[in-house]
């Protein structure tokens, strides 16, 4: 469906009242304007339109309806694409949601198309639209503030992992928590995703600002910006990445520690109770010839021998940290 449209001029936001094909003639019409189509979850047929009006490349339409791609950009004739991964941290699950935008570049025109329900772009537009002065750059300025956009978002999630891993830590040096492995897995994985869709936007941006993207000429100096805050999430993330490693390693020899000393509580107990198990075992044999067992003392002794020797056992092994 189409979330917006509209003709920007001179850093001035016109309303399209006609369809597309309409908005388009309009802006080639009138020379320095750029018309800006914004698109969510379209399918093929709503997707046609644009794809044909504009020229746009089958694999890049398709990559555009399908969804699924890595961030990327690519170029087709004189249109850029450009894939951006968004991500959204859910409070209820401590989950990431990845979703996706694609910005189809070109002199006089951007359609931003967006998969998932992450980082609508209708606080990105109206923040353009407060700022004249950066939508005077042309459509490259969408771009940007799109880059901006989910970069931006990139800092407020991965603020979110940051917190999620100091409770698994609590929780891993806490002797009366849980085994909490699955959750130290469950949070790695979170994390290797969020890291499949920051890092491959690093050599985008870096492409930009090295000016091996000549239609963002204008606006180098404000991807790099957002370069430089892309490049600190990812060394975020990658530290991240080697702390959750860290933790499960703790958590799993803490886990094997417990494990040891429950064994040997077991074991101590278990050669205790030998004693006197082995001590009326013999005397339960019934033999007739048994020395003691006419004596009128025997059985307490027995008794006495018993308790005083699991007595000693168990102070020995108590003492030696066994029980």
């Amino acid at each position: 469906m189409i979330v917006d449209k509209a003709i920007y001029a001179g850093g001035t936001r016109s309303d399209i009242d006609g369809d597309i094909s309409d908005a388009f003639d309009l802006a080639r019409s009138q020379g320095e304007c750029f018309v800006w189509i914004g698109l969510f979850e379209p399918d093929e047929a709503e997707f046609e339109l644009v794809k044909e009006e504009l020229r746009l490349h089958p694999l890049a339409a398709e990559d555009a309806v399908t969804a699924h791609q890595r961030p990327k950009l690519e170029r087709y004739g004189d249109t850029l694409f450009v894939v951006l991964k968004t991500l959204s941290y859910i409070d209820e699950t401590s989950d990431i949601e990845v979703g996706e935008i694609m910005v189809f570049l070109g002199r006089d025109f951007v359609v931003t198309v967006r998969h998932g329900a992450g980082n609508p772009l209708g606080p990105v537009r109206k923040r353009l639209e407060e700022s004249p002065e950066l939508l005077k750059h042309g459509s490259t300025s969408v771009l940007y503030a799109v880059c901006d956009e989910v970069v931006d978002r990139y800092g407020l999630v991965v603020h979110e992992v940051e917190v999620d891993i100091i409770g698994l830590e609590k929780a891993v040096f806490d002797p009366s928590a849980r085994d909490v492995t699955e959750d130290v897995y469950s949070l790695k994985r979170e994390v290797l995703e969020f890291r499949a869709a920051e890092d491959p936007l690093v050599p985008v941006l870096q492409d930009i600002v090295r000016g091996r993207v000549a239609e963002c000429g204008s606006t180098r100096e404000y991807f790099r910006d957002v370069l430089d805050h892309l490049l600190l999430v990812d060394g975020q993330v990658d530290a991240h990445n080697e702390l959750l490693n860290s933790v499960l390693t703790a958590h799993l020899a803490l886990l094997g520690k417990q494990q040891n000393e429950d064994m040997r509580k077991i074991s101590a107990w278990a050669a205790i109770i030998a004693v006197p198990t082995a001590i009326a075992g013999i005397y339960g044999m019934n033999f007739v010839h048994m020395p003691e067992l006419r004596w009128t003392f025997a059985y307490p002794m027995v008794i006495v021998a018993m308790a005083v020797i699991c007595t000693v056992l168990f102070r020995k092994l108590r003492k030696s940290g066994w029980l």
